[in-house]
């Protein structure tokens, strides 16, 4: 097979991560600063709701992921990847137009994440499982670029979009917030019509038996990696919890926002080939670690920016975003090395995403701390709550991946299809 033949499939299996990761973005990033700032929600409501709908996400993982396994092995996935995708379209719909005021916006609110966040996790789950079943290691990276880059390009689309429609005199955002969603549901369709028919098969065996979370947990290499992977994906979630009120209250650059958000995933997607080229030269494991490293040297000077400095601001998006290729890219591969052959993938995944589900809902507590320590958004940056604000953002994030770090650097042997 050659080189552009073998790439097409591979192509064609990442396709659906453009619109999946385009979905994350509005829930994980701007869903909070859209309901606290624009629509009026309460900050502290807000962090509750986030942090309630967030935990049923991270309960009901490994069950979806045991679940598609068993829909695997019957040869029935395909029907249920499809009402999952009509649910995240309506779902999506409704975040960005929600019909509802008052405390009827809060529970609205949680409507519409536990639907997006339970139609999302079963086909990320699907199309992780999908990727860790592509064959050798070289095969499974370039799989994940491809994913993870098509994702980035999702990201930036989202990130820039909702930033223009909602921008201060914007005519008719509610028009465009609506083809807006309805551009996201013909991405999604796409996605998951290249995944069904032009993508490499799944490979796992149909006659499988689905492992149970507890023979997940009880692999040995799997297990080594949960800790590096939680504490790394805490440090991940709590800047994207919080960067759109730091952009705005913190930094004074809220109509910017938008390019910033922008050039931080931009520079993720131009670290992709470079990560997955430095991976096979020094394995996926110690590529992470450089990773993480680049990460807290680019952050680490964040908290004491303040008012006016837009340009090392800048500057930080680029460098962090650089580091977030390895986030993206790396740890996908280091579980897939770690499954046992013979076994069916998405019980695995199921465990793996309950972890980031859990960090995310955890940074969603970030909301009503800020409010208990004095920050309001719209608040002056120099203030108790704005110094709060800076040291939740960037100060504690620091702390978690130096954390990562050093579990990863204990706890991870390479494996033999690492070594470079």
């Amino acid at each position: 097979m050659s080189q552009g033949h073998a790439t097409m499939p591979l192509a064609a299996y990442g396709a659906l991560g453009l619109p999946l990761a385009m979905a994350a973005l509005p829930v994980y990033v701007q869903a909070p600063a859209y309901y606290a700032g624009t629509l009026g929600l309460p900050l502290a409501t807000t962090g509750m709701v986030l942090f309630a709908a967030r935990l049923v996400d991270t309960v009901q993982d490994p069950w979806l992921g045991r679940w598609i396994d068993r829909l695997a092995g019957a040869g029935r996935l395909h029907g249920v990847l499809w009402a999952a995708a009509a649910g995240l379209a309506l779902g999506f719909a409704g975040l960005w137009l929600p019909p509802a005021q008052g405390w009827l916006l809060a529970a609205w609110l949680a409507g519409m994440l536990v639907l997006v966040y339970t139609c999302h996790s079963l086909l990320q789950i699907t199309h992780l499982a999908w990727g860790a079943r592509l064959g050798f290691v070289p095969t499974v990276t370039r799989a994940a670029a491809w994913r993870e880059g098509l994702g980035l390009a999702g990201v930036l689309g989202a990130s820039v979009v909702p930033a223009w429609v909602l921008q201060p005199g914007a005519a008719e955002p509610q028009r465009g917030l609506a083809l807006y969603a309805l551009g996201f549901a013909a991405l999604l369709v796409a996605g998951l019509v290249l995944l069904l028919r032009a993508a490499p098969a799944w490979a796992g065996q149909r006659d499988d038996q689905a492992p149970a979370w507890r023979e997940a947990w009880a692999t040995p290499g799997f297990r080594a990696l949960l800790l590096p992977y939680f504490l790394n994906a805490l440090s991940v979630a709590l800047p994207a919890t919080l960067a759109l009120f730091f952009i705005q209250d913190r930094i004074g650059a809220g109509a910017q926002a938008g390019w910033l958000l922008g050039l931080y995933f931009l520079a993720g997607a131009a670290g992709l080939p470079l990560w997955s080229r430095l991976a096979q030269r020094i394995g996926a494991a110690r590529a992470w670690r450089c990773g993480m490293v680049l990460s807290v040297l680019a952050f680490s000077a964040t908290v004491l920016l303040g008012p006016g400095d837009l340009l090392p601001y800048a500057l930080v998006c680029a460098g962090a975003g650089l580091a977030l290729g390895a986030d993206l890219a790396l740890p996908p591969v280091l579980l897939a090395a770690r499954i046992p052959p013979g076994v069916q993938a998405a019980g695995y995944f199921g465990v793996w995403t309950l972890l980031g589900k859990l960090a995310l809902a955890v940074s969603g507590l970030a909301l009503p701390l800020l409010a208990m320590l004095g920050y309001t958004p719209g608040m002056a940056a120099t203030s108790q709550g704005g110094w709060a604000l800076a040291l939740l953002y960037a100060g504690l994030p620091c702390v978690f991946k130096l954390a990562a770090l050093l579990a990863l650097s204990r706890g991870v042997i390479t494996t033999p299809e690492e070594t470079p």
